[in-house]
């Protein structure tokens, strides 16, 4: 690509607010926190930080910032650092509190398109660290689209005990085992204590790792820098070259726009599916998409899984942890193992300048790695999720299948109206092995905000005779650290009257996973008849963001977005 050598060129937007005398009240209270005449005249790069200190995901941003900065500032931009918010899904899991998370993404976007629309800033880097901030910064870079990137904090490094290494799933998992008394005082205490040692998202192929991998095949986080670890040092010089990328981006006018195209989604799918990913990708791609009026569908995800090898052997369903898949060879080598197999657009451009093929290329794998496969030894022919329908979900639901290999499932129905009342059931001995654990009214407009059950997954997989044999479906969402026969996103969700609404306990649910298919042993008559009668639940909040959210959001199989 060509590129405009005159860094004043690119000051595009941001003219209008710092040029001219009648700017001057403008320059003024800039320059009353540090700004100089030489800083104003030059393009202004907006820095969305999601710092915060409630949880090791976000907490050391502050020192990226700084490096982000470091490199906008060498390469001839002037950056302006600004803060939103974020919600740690690992803390408040199994709590209302959980109810916020999904939420901070449309909030996350929203606060960053104002302040990026109101001080008219000629370039942004989003940096975020956590499951929401990575969807909700890339949904408001689509929405402003202008020059831009997201780069990623990065993960934790992995716990240790007793040998074996330990992320937060071991944890939630640890919890159930304890329930049932597997487990004593002391052992939960062991795995609380060693299972988090540092900064950094959480370590498996959960929801921060699968978007921030979805997004470097997306192209909108540059390959290679944002996946580094948290705690290597190597990533504060990644960060530094992420300053200077969204220069060349400007310079080239290479905006998000022109990086997020349904081609570069389609990769990003592929990229999901390939690793085990997350079920949270699936409306986070489709909220992304919505911002840019990508023809993007729920269907498209089962399309591409059905073509895509699962080429990595990473947690929940697997062996290892984002940082073996970092020093196994990354995202570089994935893409050139799934370029290879025919299954990606390597034409694609990336946040790097580099198109997805030319990165692909510079993919360098570490001798004797068992994490990152290619399609002819693939772990399975096909990839880690699927999208089930059927007189449950007529709208359809995501189920993951990586790391498990029950395709076929029939029991009877235990309902609960909520996920404490599911979670209690299972840590008091009341679940039973074939039963299929129904949680209703956990919708984006039910809960509001459509928990994540982990804490109930968790539990289940934590006793070893629940484990295998029991199965569970919900109108909420899951934690990439899910897994086991678990589908979530049924839609349309309980609040506005879907048939899971119908469901009663003892009703035979059918999962059919070859076929595709996840449905209630009822005829259309029946499930009709049980809905005629059926109510609304009243709202769980009067006022306020939940309530705001409730009445906009659309249903989960449209990306769960307000707009």
């Amino acid at each position: 690509m060509s590129s405009d050598n005159n860094i004043y060129s690119i000051k595009k937007n941001s003219v209008a607010l710092t040029e001219g005398p009648n700017r001057a009240p403008a320059r003024a209270m800039l320059r009353a926190v540090g700004f100089n005449r030489e800083d104003l005249s030059k393009p202004i790069i907006g820095i969305a930080n999601t710092w915060t200190e409630i949880g090791p995901c976000n907490f050391h941003l502050r020192q990226i910032a700084e490096a982000v900065k470091e490199g906008v500032r060498a390469a001839g931009g002037t950056p302006m650092e600004f803060n939103t918010v974020t919600i740690s899904d690992g803390i408040t899991m199994g709590t209302e509190g959980m109810k916020a998370s999904l939420i901070s993404r449309e909030v996350i976007a929203d606060s960053i398109e104002l302040v990026a629309r109101g001080n008219l800033f000629d370039g942004l880097i989003t940096i975020a660290g956590c499951d929401k901030n990575m969807p909700g910064t890339v949904m408001a870079l689509a929405r402003l689209d202008i020059p831009g990137l997201m780069l990623y904090g990065g993960s934790i490094a992995p716990g240790h005990l007793n040998g074996k290494d330990l992320t937060i799933q071991d944890v939630f998992e640890a919890v159930g085992a304890h329930a049932s008394g597997k487990l004593d005082d002391a052992g939960l205490r062991a795995v609380e204590e060693n299972a988090c040692p540092s900064v950094g998202a959480c370590g498996g192929q959960f929801t921060a790792n699968t978007m921030a991998m979805a997004c470097e095949f997306m192209g909108i986080s540059p390959m290679a820098i944002s996946e580094v670890p948290a705690f290597l040092l190597e990533k504060l010089t990644s960060a530094r070259e992420a300053g200077r990328l969204v220069l060349e981006l400007a310079k080239n006018d290479l905006r998000p726009s022109k990086l997020i195209t349904r081609e570069s989604i389609e990769n990003a799918i592929a990229s999901v599916v390939a690793s085990g990913g997350s079920t949270n990708a699936v409306l986070h791609l489709l909220a992304i998409a919505n911002e840019l009026k990508i023809p993007i569908t729920i269907d498209d995800f089962d399309r591409i899984s059905n073509k895509t090898p699962l080429l990595c052997d990473l947690k929940p369903g697997g062996k290892y942890v984002a940082v073996d898949y970092h020093q196994a060879g990354g995202s570089r080598l994935l893409a050139k193992n799934l370029i290879d197999a025919g299954i990606l657009n390597g034409d694609c451009y990336n946040a790097s300048g580099r198109t997805l093929a030319e990165e692909a290329a510079l993919a360098t794998e570490t001798a004797g790695q068992e994490v990152i496969f290619p399609a002819a030894k693939a772990i399975k022919p096909t990839g880690g999720l699927v999208i089930l329908k059927g007189n449950i979900a007529p709208e359809g639901c995501v189920l993951k299948v990586a790391g498990h290999n029950r395709i076929d499932h029939r029991g009877p129905a235990r309902v609960f109206e909520r996920e404490e009342d599911a979670f209690a059931a299972v840590e008091a001995g009341k679940i039973q092995p074939n039963d299929i654990l129904v949680i209703r009214y956990e919708g984006p407009r039910g809960g509001p905000g459509m928990r994540e059950m982990l804490a109930v997954t968790a539990a289940v997989k934590g006793i070893p005779e629940l484990s295998k044999t029991v199965a569970l479906l919900t109108d909420g969402r899951f934690s990439g650290a899910t897994h086991g026969l678990m589908a979530g996103h049924v839609a349309p969700e309980a609040a506005v009257g879907g048939p899971i609404a119908a469901l009663r306990d003892g009703d035979i649910i059918h999962f059919d996973i070859t076929n595709r298919t996840l449905s209630v042993e009822l005829s259309d008559d029946e499930i009709a008849a049980r809905l005629k009668n059926w109510q609304p639940p009243a709202p769980r909040f009067e006022r306020g963001v939940f309530r705001k959210y409730a009445d906009t959001v659309s249903s989960s199989s449209r990306g769960a977005v307000t707009c």
